[in-house]
């Protein structure tokens, strides 16, 4: 791997770690923002501390996943979440961990609730989820990573194989209606009834928005590793990988390694680069190459990424605390406009787990080479 001169001496690992410690010296489990509240902001974050923990065997960061997770769900399994959208569902990957490290009974009884989202969430006419009950008859690209791998996870563990049959009509619908046939990628979403004000006359999305790109490139290299061996969608979906990596690499800021807000509009001068998009890349395009998904020789962009963030979008102070640039806050489907004059933040906890994935994928490039 070809490192910076800042990287040479810090592994990815070292910065994975660095950025879950400094977030943990702010805020205790409970606090994390939007403190007390069963969210995915919180769920991507401690996702990515979960790889840590996996990798480093180091106690603190599973005690304080779990003390997350058991500060809002009581013995008896029941805890307030948003019951009309998939954004639920996605700190339920925090659940099959600690179920499996403890076998307390309350995380199985809190999936199985959460599971049960599936049952009444409303649908599209061809059967695809509504993102939330406040955008209907609208599918986000968001939504395959929120509840995807989660259903998968619970098909695996207790023996649900019919979850499996539905992720994958998800996932089929979601690349159905967004994808933009002359570059490859993903428009942010789609809305069946083509009324909403963003809505191009087919119902997409009139944007492809990164950091939407990067959860549905993430979900679905995540969830080849959880179908059963021999399933024959394994090939389709390394093929929609393959397809998506070379596809992305063409949008990569040469000077940077990084990638814009809106990923097909390089050229515009108010488009900025952003951090949590580039990290989600970072990790698929890593894993791909890992996995022998893609070729070696895409590894450089993967590299030329990585050192990119850590070169422009992430600050260590004399402590030793990171400040992650350059995250945009949370985003739902607009026009142009929109995306380009959201608000960025600092340690965002979208970004700081995007980060943290990315980190971990690349140390298993660095040590694979």
């Amino acid at each position: 791997m070809t490192l910076t001169n800042q990287t040479e001496t810090k592994t990815p690992l070292y910065w994975a770690q660095k950025t879950c410690d400094t977030l943990m010296g702010r805020f205790t489990a409970p606090e994390l923002p939007p403190a007390s509240r069963w969210h995915y902001h919180q769920g991507v974050f401690l996702c990515g501390m979960d790889l840590v923990y996996n990798e480093t065997n180091d106690q603190k960061y599973f005690d304080y996943y779990k003390a997350y997770v058991d500060h809002l769900i009581d013995e008896n399994g029941n805890f307030l979440f948003a019951r009309d959208e998939l954004d639920s569902i996605q700190a339920g990957l925090l659940l099959f961990p600690l179920y499996k490290a403890t076998g307390e009974k309350k995380y199985q009884i809190a999936a199985e609730k959460l599971r049960d989202l599936f049952n009444t969430l409303n649908l599209t006419s061809e059967g695809g989820f509504w993102h939330k009950d406040k955008y209907p008859y609208q599918m986000w690209l968001d939504g395959l990573y929120m509840g995807g791998p989660f259903a998968l996870h619970y098909a695996n563990d207790f023996n649900e194989p019919e979850l499996i049959d539905m992720v994958i009509h998800q996932e089929k619908l979601m690349r159905k209606h967004t994808v933009n046939e002359e570059n490859g990628l993903y428009h942010h979403g789609w809305d069946e009834k083509a009324v909403q004000p963003w809505s191009l006359p087919n119902g997409k999305a009139p944007e492809i928005w990164g950091r939407a790109l990067g959860w549905y490139g993430l979900a679905v290299i995540d969830m080849i590793d959880l179908l059963p061996e021999d399933h024959p969608q394994k090939a389709d979906w390394i093929t929609f990988i393959q397809d998506y990596v070379t596809n992305l690499v063409k949008y990569q800021d040469k000077e940077t390694g990084l990638w814009y807000q809106i990923i097909d509009k390089i050229d515009r001068e108010d488009n900025w680069l952003e951090t949590s998009a580039s990290s989600l890349f970072v990790y698929v395009i890593a894993k791909a190459v890992s996995k022998n998904y893609v070729g070696k020789e895409f590894a450089k962009y993967a590299e030329h990424g990585f050192n990119g963030i850590i070169e422009h979008k992430v600050e260590e102070s004399e402590s030793g605390d990171i400040t992650l640039k350059d995250i945009v806050i949370g985003t739902s489907i607009g026009v142009y406009d929109y995306y380009i004059t959201r608000e960025r933040s600092e340690n965002d906890l979208h970004g700081a787990g995007a980060f943290i994935m990315a980190c971990m994928e690349m140390e298993k490039l660095v040590g694979g080479e």
